[in-house]
C-alpha cells in the first residue's frame, strides 16, 4: 500500500482549530484568510493576508449588512489581490491603519468599536482609496446574484415578462 502524502501547510482540522481559538473577526496566516467560525477560506494571491482581512472589514464598515456574510464581502474585494492593485491597496490600508494607530489602537482592525472604524472613513471619503474601493463595491456586493433574496430583490424581470404582472400593482400601504 502506498503512502499517504500529507500536503504542506494547515490541514483542514488544524484550520478550524485555529481559527475557533482566535476568537477574532478573521484568522490571518501564510496567505490565507478565514472565518473564525471555520465557515470559509480565502487564499491570498498579491496582497498580505492582514491588508485582505481590513480591506474585508472596510468594505462591511462601508456598506454594513448584518444579514450578509462575510464570504459575500470577501468576493466583492477579491478583484483587488492582483499584482496591478496591490501597491495601491497596500498602501491605503496602511493610512488607514495610521489613523487607526493615531487613535490610539494597534491596526484599523483592533478597533473594536464599528463607530471609531466609520469615523476614520469618514475623514478620508475624499481619498481616491476610499472612492476606489466604495465604488468597486456597489458592484462588487450588489451583483452577487447569491445576496439578491437577502434584500428581497427577485432579479430582472424582463425575462419574466416585466413587473406589469408580476406585483407591479400589489402596493397595500397607499
Amino acid at each position: 500500500m502506498p503512502e499517504k502524502v500529507r500536503p504542506k501547510g494547515l490541514t483542514r482540522r488544524q484550520l478550524l482549530s485555529r481559527s475557533t481559538a482566535a476568537g477574532g473577526s478573521f484568522v490571518v496566516g501564510a496567505g490565507f484568510l478565514a472565518a473564525p467560525n471555520g465557515a470559509w477560506a480565502m487564499e491570498t494571491a498579491a496582497l498580505k493576508p492582514e491588508t485582505m482581512a481590513a480591506l474585508v472589514q472596510m468594505a462591511r464598515d462601508i456598506y454594513p449588512h448584518d444579514q450578509v456574510g462575510d464570504e459575500y464581502y470577501v468576493i466583492a474585494v477579491k478583484g483587488y489581490d492582483t499584482a496591478d492593485a496591490a501597491e495601491g491597496i497596500e498602501a491605503g490600508i496602511a493610512k488607514l491603519n495610521a489613523a487607526a494607530q493615531a487613535a490610539g489602537h494597534d491596526s484599523y482592525l483592533s478597533m473594536g468599536w464599528e463607530r471609531d472604524r466609520v469615523d476614520i472613513l469618514r475623514a478620508m471619503e475624499d481619498d481616491p482609496f476610499f472612492q476606489q474601493i466604495r465604488g468597486g463595491l456597489v458592484t462588487g456586493l450588489y451583483n452577487q446574484k447569491a445576496v439578491w433574496p437577502i434584500f428581497g430583490y427577485e432579479g430582472a424581470s424582463f425575462e419574466q415578462g416585466g413587473y406589469i404582472d408580476r406585483g407591479f400593482n400589489d402596493i397595500n400601504w397607499l
